[in-house]
């Protein structure tokens, strides 16, 4: 028989320890598991929901730093069409330690029209888009976004070829889901002819050659050249989707011929960590007067980041919805459990125990399965969802979604379960535990 414990709070705890060991195993097995499945799918619906969501778009944030800016990108002030320190920019990244490769990018608005040849009557509309012509070196932008591993269709540029270029699939009507918006190129493939007018700036540049270069540059907007298509890529990234590639020879040739003027510069570091320390470096040059230098973070999209916080919004709230219902569950479990042993309950009180201490009994009770619950949870996840999903993404319009999960984020998350579950088994317990030791015994 327990004894009294009035006054005394170790042999309250001791005492609610072993009401509630008693209660979990001598209780049936199967409302064991239950309550525990309960618990299990509750935390998964807390993690899972909320790290797919966020998942979704850490997977387009993903794709972004490794096929467009790498850890570090600079790009043109806002007015800005051009890097003016490009060739100081540049000699300071190739010499640097950190830099494992970097890639400077020409980019310029243009119009490419396919099926001209055929063509015969002009007052049909041309099959023509507006794009943004990209000038690259294949072999440096290769090193830092790995264009070639794009392709869907056709071979990859050859800096030492000319008048070919690489077409992002989102122009092209085979490829794209956004026909409503814009005319897509149709019966485009590797080997088509397509004509690519420049559509220049409008000015004429005047340039000492110590900026490298002639003396003077005249804009060349206008220009028109055939090109044959020699590759396809496609990529989640839309940046990258909906470009024209050529190479830095080709729009040396015939777009601008000053490669002091670039427009974007994407870089890949030896380790990521270096990335914050690199930006803060090259401000120190002064190079932010006249550029955006930033990390892959800081160079997003303002949406993406929107996004973000939107979708995680939404995945706590819909684990919050899950935790309530969790709660409720507990709760008529617990209270079902405890006015069946009413007449036990007054019993125990009637020889001395404590109403704290059977009530603490059920609190331990519900924490049991909370945390063995939350226990196999995060081994479901971190062992076998995690893993599958880094190995498999899930194929989003705009992203490969992985499962993003924080060790700090599940921690804070099974806390809110255990919290819940707590008071789930604490309230009913002191509804019964409060009602007259006489009529419970008796059953009134």
């Amino acid at each position: 028989m327990p004894e009294p414990t009035h006054g005394n709070w170790r042999a309250t705890w001791h005492v609610a320890f072993l009401l509630a060991r008693r209660q979990i195993q001598f209780s049936s097995i199967w409302l064991n598991l239950l309550i525990m499945a309960i618990m299990v799918l509750t935390f998964l619906n807390l993690v899972v929901i909320t790290g797919i969501l966020t998942g979704l778009i850490q997977g387009s944030l993903a794709d972004n730093k490794s096929y467009y800016t790498g850890e570090v990108f600079i790009s043109t002030m806002p007015g800005d069409s051009i890097l003016e320190s490009t060739f100081p920019i540049m000699a300071t990244l190739q010499a640097h330690p950190d830099v494992a490769a970097v890639s400077a990018r020409y980019v310029q608005s243009a119009t490419v029209e396919a099926n001209y040849q055929d063509r015969w009557d002009f007052t049909e509309p041309e099959n023509s888009v507006g794009i943004r012509l990209t000038g690259i070196d294949p072999v440096a932008e290769q090193a830092v976004t790995g264009l070639a591993d794009l392709l869907v269709e056709g071979e990859y540029l050859n800096e030492n070829e000319s008048g070919y270029v690489l077409m992002g699939a989102f122009n092209l009507a085979q490829y794209t889901d956004f026909s409503d918006a814009f005319d897509p190129l149709e019966n485009v493939r590797p080997g088509s002819r397509v004509k690519l007018t420049f559509a220049g700036t409008g000015a004429t540049t005047n340039r000492g050659p110590e900026n490298g270069g002639s003396n003077t540059l005249v804009d060349r907007g206008g220009t028109t050249a055939e090109f044959i298509v020699k590759g396809i890529v496609d990529s989640k990234v839309g940046e990258v989707s909906s470009r024209v590639f050529l190479t830095q020879d080709d729009w040396n040739r015939l777009v601008n011929p000053r490669l002091d003027q670039a427009t974007e510069i994407a870089m890949v570091l030896n380790t990521p960590q270096a990335a914050i320390p690199l930006v803060a470096e090259l401000k120190s040059y002064g190079f932010d007067e006249k550029a955006q230098v930033e990390t892959a973070e800081e160079a997003i999209p303002s949406f993406l980041n929107d996004l973000v916080n939107t979708f995680g919004l939404l995945g706590s709230f819909i684990g919050g919805v899950a935790v309530v219902v969790s709660g409720i569950t507990v709760f008529v479990v617990i209270y079902i459990n405890a006015l069946t042993r009413r007449k036990q309950i007054g019993i125990l009180k009637g020889i001395g125990v404590e109403g704290g201490a059977i009530e603490r009994a059920y609190v331990m009770q519900s924490l049991f399965y909370a945390v063995i619950g939350s226990s196999i949870g995060a081994v479901l996840v971190f062992g076998l969802l995690v893993p599958y999903f880094a190995a498999n993404p899930i194929d989003f319009p705009f992203s490969d979604g992985i499962l993003f999960v924080t060790g700090e984020g599940t921690v804070w998350r099974a806390g809110i379960l255990t919290v819940v579950t707590a008071v789930a088994g604490f309230v009913p317990s002191w509804l019964i535990v409060r009602q007259n030791t006489l009529d419970s015994i008796l059953g009134r």
